[in-house]
């Protein structure tokens, strides 16, 4: 320690054996500090408490969709693995039993009435679907506005066909054929050449489908800057008109001969109209709005409760953290009892790794039991009238666990700088600017997305990313930024990033304590 005497060495080490302290009695020792000093306790209960009460009072006031019966909880439609979707589109179909398939020519996909073109992926085509209740398993095969011809099932699949668009001097054919559980799609600019696009196995499909033509159009966003990097979001309707001709269904049907046109996934919203359609002879013109897709998060999806605004507290919870962190060694520097801990642990770098062990350890044992109980709460209060994004329990147990890694390091990040510090002001100030600046800064929209995901690229706060759930689909265009909740690492990556940081800030700390405090 700077200050000291030439003959301070001496007095650290006299009469200590080195192997008189083991790790073990190290952390003994550090454990037994922590748990007499009670601000210290008392700091990292606060923290756990407002992690979980933060997030109690979030998904108590979060913003909630009107639903269709006020006494059963409105959940929105899930697909067949359970995740939420959006299934609305106009559906012209007829039954199909057994084995068969549909096949059509294509000639035209255009915007209904909507300035500026259609979104790209607004889409129309032929699908096979299960039953008519929203979520259910389906295949299909359609042109895009944008993105060419595609196979897509069950939701967050989604297979390229070929290139192109789609008009009467360059028509596209499309076939979709069922085998037992076996959907194959295919594609062909001539009707005689076929191109196989994918084939997809739809375990538990009934016996009898819903074969036909549907269109598709998913809301216009706009995204538009506003002083200080915020976004202002706009949502229009849109609607895309198919044209279809040479229709052929194949295979053993039930009887029932008639086209019928159908909205799928209820009544027209303030996002989507009910669709039509129009036959002339063996020509289809078939309008419709809305999308068959994965809900993401972005503008469309306020109302919804996700994880990470159940766990909202934890950015209070960290604050906190990181004063218990940086006081955990600087209150020793301060009161001179680091004299004491490095005569009973000479080996500097072991001192500091004891002390870590256990602030980590501790720091994490009061993050568990707080991050889950704000997840089950938020869930459990989406339930009455509201909804809650459905996730996988790995994805929910890597969440609840990640959040408490989260603090646990944020804990040891701020020990380490405290180290070399040696002053508990400063040791707050530096990580907070670390970690908690740089979150506020890009998820709260006051810096343009592309900084904002530098951001959460290069410093502690990308450890952040262990929150999240919501994933991306390439099959959906939305805004994939921090101010909606995606990050641009994935959760593992970005938590890594925060653990590099910590390293670094501990071997500095290891360097520095053997140079200096002798």
């Amino acid at each position: 320690m700077s200050g000291t005497t030439t003959d301070a060495p001496a007095s650290y080490r006299s009469g200590i054996q080195v192997g008189h302290a083991g790790f073990a009695q190290q952390l003994r020792a550090e454990w037994t500090k922590f748990r007499t000093v009670r601000g210290w306790v008392a700091g990292l209960a606060a923290a756990a408490l407002v992690t979980a009460l933060i997030g109690l009072i979030g998904g108590a006031h979060t913003g909630r969709p009107t639903c269709e019966d006020p006494g059963q909880p409105c959940t929105g439609p899930r697909g067949p693995g359970g995740e939420a979707v959006t299934d609305r589109f106009y559906f012209v179909h007829r039954p199909l039993t057994g084995d068969g398939g549909i096949t059509v020519r294509m000639t035209s996909l255009a915007p209904d009435g909507a300035k500026g073109g259609l979104p790209s992926w607004a889409k129309a085509g032929i699908v096979l679907k299960a039953d008519g209740r929203a979520g259910s398993a389906y295949a299909a095969v359609m042109t895009t506005a944008e993105h060419g011809v595609r196979m897509q099932h069950n939701y967050t699949h989604d297979r390229a066909g070929s290139l192109g668009a789609v008009s009467a001097a360059s028509p596209q054919w499309l076939r979709l054929t069922r085998s037992g559980d076996t959907l194959t799609g295919y594609r062909s600019s001539d009707g005689a050449r076929w191109t196989e696009i994918g084939a997809v196995r739809l375990t538990g499909l009934p016996s009898q489908v819903q074969a036909g033509l549907f269109a598709a159009s998913p809301p216009a966003t706009e995204s538009t800057s506003q002083k200080f990097g915020g976004l202002s979001n706009r949502g229009s309707p849109t609607r895309a008109t198919g044209v279809f001709d040479h229709v052929a269904l194949d295979g053993a049907e039930s009887g029932d001969a008639t086209w019928r046109g159908e909205q799928m996934g209820g009544p027209a919203d303030d996002f989507a109209s009910d669709g039509t359609f129009h036959r002339a002879g063996g020509a289809f013109t078939v309008t419709g709005s809305g999308d068959i897709a994965p809900v993401v998060g972005g503008p469309m999806t306020a109302g919804g409760q996700t994880i990470e605004r159940s766990l909202v507290g934890t950015f209070v919870g960290l604050i906190l953290v990181i004063v218990v962190g940086a006081t955990f060694i600087t209150s020793e520097y301060r009161r001179g009892l680091i004299r004491a801990t490095l005569m009973a642990s000479p080996r500097r770098g072991g001192a500091l790794m004891a002390k870590a062990v256990v602030l980590g350890a501790v720091t994490f044992a009061a993050g568990l039991p707080a991050a889950a109980a704000a997840v089950l709460a938020g869930e459990w209060l989406a339930r009455p009238g509201g909804f809650a994004f459905p996730v996988g329990t790995l994805t929910e147990l890597r969440v609840v666990a990640g959040t408490a890694a989260l603090l646990a390091v944020a804990a040891v990040l701020a020990m380490a700088v405290g180290t070399v510090l040696r002053r508990s002001a400063g040791a707050v100030t530096l990580v907070f600017a670390a970690i908690v600046l740089p979150y506020i800064l890009a998820t709260a929209s006051i810096l343009p997305a592309g900084p904002s995901r530098w951001l959460l690229r290069l410093t502690p706060a990308a450890g952040f990313a262990i929150q999240q759930n919501m994933p991306q689909y390439a099959q959906v265009d939305s805004d994939y930024t921090p101010a909606f909740g995606y990050f641009p690492l994935p959760p593992w990556g970005g938590f890594a990033v925060l653990c590099g940081w910590t390293a670094v800030a501990l071997g500095a700390a290891v360097f520095m304590m053997r140079r200096r405090d002798v």
